[in-house]
């Protein structure tokens, strides 16, 4: 599903101030907005969903717009805690949106831990809206709790104001809510190199020490192509057309790939990454979480892209 998918809502909404009658409402100071720290954190998040959602063929441009009908979420929620929920799969009017929402974050609420209704900044009422603040609290505790691996940019705020409807007339706050935690020079330098991948850090080592591990891989990957009488020699070029990657997938993860979805001798650039493109969708269905590699890197014969992609399924299976 395209980001046009979403076109149909998209119009500038004016705030509803009676429909806040009797509650505070959060609106983000417009200073705030172009604050390069908090385009950073939207750009991120963006980044995150759709990475995560690629095998889903959902792409997200517009964090208040593309989310508050509960798809984008609904399809998270499945992707990252296995959760499949029977809710429609297209909300397209307004009631189907907020019952779907509704599920879905009443779900989303007991997964992230949240039993103190204090701790929640967000609600069904305030996604469909398109509150952006309270899409980014929810989508930051999600990244927290189900990928916390992923390095948010740290110590974020942002300046709003705080309305508090009555019948009695609008009352008016300026606060600074917390978007992402501050984290200092020494833990922050710890916590990249604790999230850096596996690959990362080996490629900063020596070269002889690089090379047990790729002979490792290389070993691994020989044993299990024993069976279908191939050899590889060269992982770089050998993995380009994502015929052998196809091959090895299926044999370790138990499946069969019908020949006709894929290219047994790809001729041309398109061909192999068609392939490629197919391993790497197979290996996210699979769990293996290489959504961050571009297809292209591969089939150009980037060593740490395809180093990334064996290691990953090394991990997997290298003791069974």
């Amino acid at each position: 599903m395209e980001a046009a998918v979403f076109e149909y809502h998209k119009e500038d909404d004016p705030v509803d101030v009676e429909s806040f009658q009797g509650e505070k409402q959060k609106l983000i100071q417009p200073a705030s907005l172009k604050d390069p720290k908090f385009e950073k954190l939207k750009e991120a998040l963006v980044c995150w969903i759709n990475s995560t959602l690629k095998p889903d063929h959902i792409v997200v441009q517009s964090l208040e717009e593309d989310l508050f009908d509960g798809l984008v979420l609904h399809h998270l929620l499945s992707r990252l805690a296995g959760v499949h929920m029977s809710v429609e799969a297209m909300a397209l009017t307004s009631p189907a949106q907020i019952r779907k929402l509704g599920v879905i974050l009443e779900e989303l609420d007991k997964r992230l831990g949240l039993q103190d209704s204090s701790q929640i900044k967000w609600n069904v009422k305030l996604i469909h809206n398109k509150d952006l603040l309270a899409t980014i609290h929810l989508l930051v505790a999600m990244v927290r709790s189900f990928q916390p691996e992923l390095g948010l940019p740290p110590n974020v705020k942002v300046e709003v104001i705080v309305l508090e409807v009555s019948r009695g007339g609008i009352k008016s706050d300026v606060q600074t809510e917390v978007l992402t935690e501050e984290r200092d020079a020494g833990s922050d330098s710890l916590n990249k190199t604790e999230r850096e991948d596996p690959i990362e850090q080996l490629l900063k080592l020596e070269d002889h020490k690089v090379n047990t591990v790729k002979k490792a891989i290389l070993h691994f990957v020989n044993q299990n192509m024993l069976t279908m009488g191939l050899q590889v020699a060269d992982m770089d070029k050998q993995f380009a057309d994502g015929v052998i990657l196809l091959l090895l997938l299926g044999q370790l993860e138990g499946f069969f790939i019908p020949l006709y979805d894929f290219n047994l001798t790809p001729v041309n650039h398109s061909e192999m990454l068609h392939n490629v493109t197919l391993a790497l969708d197979l290996l996210n269905d699979a769990g293996l979480q290489v959504s961050s590699i571009d297809p292209q890197d591969i089939v150009s014969q980037n060593d740490t892209a395809t180093l990334k992609v064996l290691y990953a399924l090394f991990k997997k299976h290298k003791g069974k």
